[in-house]
């Protein structure tokens, strides 16, 4: 069962945060930036908290902890919200990386 709102969601429904959605969704050229990391072109229009919400509420509205993302890596990102079990966050010195189809 997916979590309970609650006091946070309600900064969704305010202007500064419609705003700061927009400007990170504009930045990001509507792309889903997981998607990119990994040489995929996706559409995204879900803006993502890097450092979600939970652990620092100061950075809400920081450009540089928001990015857009398609709605598959969102509900990878946080599959707690559709009932699954909560994902185990990697400690910020973990770099991830992908590999790609390039042929040597």
């Amino acid at each position: 069962m997916a979590r309970e709102r609650d006091e946070l969601d309600k900064i969704y429904n305010t202007a500064r945060w419609k705003k700061a959605r927009k400007t990170a969704l504009v930045r990001d050229n509507y792309l889903c930036q997981e998607c990119l990391r990994r040489g995929l072109i996706t559409q995204g229009n879900t803006v993502h908290h890097i450092i979600p919400l939970r652990e620092d509420f100061s950075k809400a509205f920081e450009l540089d902890n928001l990015e857009t993302i398609c709605m598959e890596c969102h509900n990878r990102e946080h599959p707690e919200k559709s009932g699954g079990k909560k994902k185990v966050k990697n400690s910020p010195e973990v770099y991830k990386f992908y590999g790609n189809n390039d042929e040597f």
